[in-house]
């Protein structure tokens, strides 16, 4: 009875407050199920637009210019994307600009509309986030509703644009600290989550389709082969975040300001392209992730796709870092399948999710995504590995203001045994 009275209270008051987050909980749902599609929608014929017109890289400069004026002009806290989502739930740093969802978002476009590689997932976290913190201003809500409202704003952001509601949810509330605290607000970002995935369905979109062609028959003789990948894995998340901040860190000493520093990226990366005449690792790299699937492929598809996702970011232009994670991961199991006893597809399935994991600090989040992409039958093996891919990554992910997650899990990987 102890736990039906303090979770179910009785007090009538509790009930209306509970109908009231109800309310609310849907009412991001639309907010960030519309933008995210909204969002993919132009975002899909860009990218169609741009793979009929290769050239447009050349104009990239000016899109990087373009971007970073527009971000200097208007963006003040905006330009700390992620980061700025994470230091106001934590440390109450400056609120959220309304300009944020706006900004991020023709901010991505002219980014993929013109070549440079980079994700989503960031935009749709920041629409959702911006746009429900708005709200709650609106409403003149209490600080720690604030703070519960942009947690459901990351949860329908995030499940929107992936189509993966649960992952959506486990992930807003996984990446924003510790501690158990956090999965009393499990339920509402369910639901919203749930709504947001929904609502981005019933505007039209439909979401990239994953599945494994195996049946994974495990045994003793594996788990060297699943061990070897997660350290891969993790290594490889490791170099993403690292090669992220340190252009992050050293083109702003080089270059201070914001629309020269991505006029000169822009510059670089269209000489690249006019130079090797490959748009293999430009924009999100969809096709190639699901190549990746049916055949293992080159080793180094994974390293090129890392150096332009982190450059691209580095010198200012805007988008998130999860689908060339994806991209990332996916094609390192690919080629790892040609030395490991493991199906292409398998390996292929658990990079795809271990190297996300491992630069975000999220194992459970990601295997509850994996499952949700390739089927159930994946989540047993994939959150093993993404455990132990964090472990590997370090305590630093590509979000600089979260919270240390991966500390325990490497103190624990560490720790001597009792003699």
């Amino acid at each position: 009875m102890h736990f039906f009275t303090k979770h179910f209270p009785l007090h009538p008051l509790a009930w209306r407050n509970r109908f009231v987050w109800l309310g609310l909980a849907l009412l991001v749902a639309v907010l960030a199920g519309s933008s995210a599609a909204l969002f993919l929608a132009v975002l899909d014929w860009l990218t169609n637009y741009r793979n009929e017109n290769k050239q447009l890289i050349y104009f990239l400069p000016v899109a990087g210019l373009l971007v970073g004026w527009l971000y200097q002009r208007f963006g003040g806290l905006s330009g700390r994307g992620n980061n700025q989502l994470l230091d106001e739930f934590h440390l109450r740093r400056g609120g959220l600009p309304w300009v944020m969802a706006p900004l991020v978002l023709v901010g991505t476009w002219l980014t993929h509309a013109f070549g440079g590689s980079a994700g989503r997932e960031g935009t749709a976290v920041q629409m959702g986030a911006s746009l429900a913190y708005a709200l709650s201003e609106k409403l003149k809500l209490s600080r720690r509703h604030r703070r519960a409202m942009l947690l459901l704003g990351m949860a329908g952001g995030f499940a929107a644009v992936f189509g993966t509601p649960a992952a959506g949810a486990v992930f807003a509330i996984e990446v924003l600290g510790k501690g158990k605290h956090r999965y009393r607000h499990l339920l509402p970002a369910m639901l919203t989550a749930w709504g947001a995935h929904f609502v981005c369905l019933a505007w039209g979109i439909e979401h990239t389709p994953f599945s494994l062609q195996r049946i994974l028959n495990l045994h003793f003789a594996s788990l060297p082969a699943l061990l070897a990948a997660a350290l891969a894995f993790g290594l490889t998340a490791r170099l993403f975040s690292g090669l992220g901040h340190f252009f992050s860190r050293q083109l702003a000493q080089l270059i201070p300001r914001l629309s020269l520093r991505a006029f000169a990226g822009g510059l670089l990366l269209s000489l690249v392209f006019w130079l090797s005449q490959n748009d293999r690792y430009l924009g999100l790299g969809v096709p190639v992730i699901l190549e990746a699937f049916d055949q293992p492929l080159p080793w180094y598809d994974f390293l090129a796709k890392t150096l332009y996702t982190t450059f691209t970011l580095g010198t200012g232009f805007k988008g998130g870092e999860v689908t060339p994670l994806f991209f990332t991961g996916a094609t390192l199991g690919s080629s790892l399948s040609a030395i490991l006893p493991l199906p292409t597809d398998w390996l292929a399935a658990l990079g795809l999710v271990a190297v996300f994991a491992g630069a975000t600090n999220t194992p459970i989040a990601c295997a509850v995504m994996g499952a949700e992409l390739f089927g159930w039958m994946l989540f047993p093996v994939a959150l093993p590995v993404c455990w132990l891919a964090v472990g590997v990554s370090g305590t630093v992910g590509i979000y600089s203001s979260q919270p240390a997650f991966a500390l325990k899990i490497e103190r624990l990987l560490q720790k001597p045994k009792p003699s």
